[in-house]
């Protein structure tokens, strides 16, 4: 009998032992939040240690590419290992939703317009507004405004720019230059007409990666570049002589987003990440601190960056259109190279 009332004891000790380790678990769960992030250094070593210090949520940062990250996550699909994923923007994920979880944040009604998530999926917390970099030292009188002035014969073979199927930032700047010389409509013969003339003025000169673009301006291998703004700022900041051009007719933003993963286990941590990076105090700190532009109403720049009122919108751009027509846009620059080169 007294052997039976021990093994019961023991029995019960056991399991709850097993019961507080398992809480114990699903507590450590709740306190440690795992971002998949392509954002700079820079940006995340802004935001996320406040994070953790201001919430007590500790964060897990896996950092890679734009493309990797994405392709984690659907190959996770199934067992989510993330909670974030702070990459990419609507033009890119407008196809994956299925990968995300439905989040607005309260925060969301204090962001620009044109830059709300009207999904329910996406976040836009911060921007790469296409611009022109130009180097001061090799530019000489040559003029550099817009678009229009990039079809100078004097800049023929001697403008920096990507490959728009495999850049994310040259395709953007592709965007932008067909709906700013579209007249706001990237379909027309009138943007495509454009393309072509700029793509003669290339002469078959394609810069590599997205970063090799603004770099070989910065070491003054070429006068020009098409580029985002970000690298552009910090060349400056840094002393290069360089300057940042916004297209007098019109730059795009894409909203670099932010976005839940579909079925994590810290739902509450992973919302607390948006709403903090939408809020008041991180889109100030970056604004005044880094060079990467927030899209918070009346958020605070730094004087190295340029005004909004001061920059040209292309007001007609539709993120979701490019999105879904992004294969038709790079398919019709690559028939029109292809055929420069005959």
């Amino acid at each position: 009998m007294k052997m039976k009332s021990l093994t019961l004891i023991l029995s019960i000790l056991v399991i709850g032992i097993i019961i507080a380790g398992c809480s114990e678990d699903e507590g450590q769960k709740e306190d440690v939040l795992t971002v998949y992030t392509a954002r700079s250094e820079s940006l995340n070593n802004a935001v996320i240690p406040k994070f953790e210090e201001e919430t007590g949520i500790k964060v897990e940062v896996i950092v890679a590419g734009t493309g990797e990250l994405v392709k984690r996550v659907e190959s996770e699909k199934n067992n989510p290992v993330g909670d974030i994923l702070w990459a990419a923007d609507e033009t890119m994920l407008n196809s994956k939703k299925d990968l995300f979880e439905k989040y607005v944040s309260p925060e969301d009604e204090n962001m620009m317009e044109g830059f709300k998530n009207t999904t329910g999926y996406f976040s836009p917390a911060f921007a790469d507004p296409t611009v022109f970099i130009v180097n001061k030292n090799k530019i000489g009188d040559i003029k550099v405004e817009g678009f229009e002035d990039l079809l100078n014969p004097e800049l023929k073979g001697n403008i920096s720019f990507g490959d728009p199927a495999a850049s994310s930032s040259a395709f953007q700047s592709l965007a932008a230059m067909l709906y700013a010389m579209g007249d706001g409509d990237p379909t027309s013969d009138k943007a495509w007409d454009f393309v072509e003339k700029f793509i003669a003025n290339l002469d078959g000169k394609m810069s590599g990666s997205s970063g090799q673009v603004h770099k070989s301006v910065a070491d003054g291998e070429y006068p020009v570049g098409l580029t985002w703004e970000d690298p552009v700022v910090y060349y400056i900041k840094s002393g290069a002589p360089v300057d940042v051009v916004f297209p007098e007719e019109g730059a795009i933003f894409p909203g670099e987003s932010v976005q839940i993963i579909k079925d994590t286990e810290n739902i509450d941590g992973a919302q607390k990440f948006v709403d903090f990076l939408l809020s008041e105090d991180i889109q100030d700190l970056v604004g005044t601190e880094l060079t990467v532009r927030p899209l918070r109403e009346n958020t605070e720049l730094a004087d190295y960056m340029k005004p909004m009122e001061d920059i040209e919108l292309t007001d007609s751009y539709d993120e979701a259109w490019v999105s879904e027509h992004k294969d038709d846009i790079t398919n019709k620059f690559t028939d029109l190279l292809e055929k420069s080169m005959d």
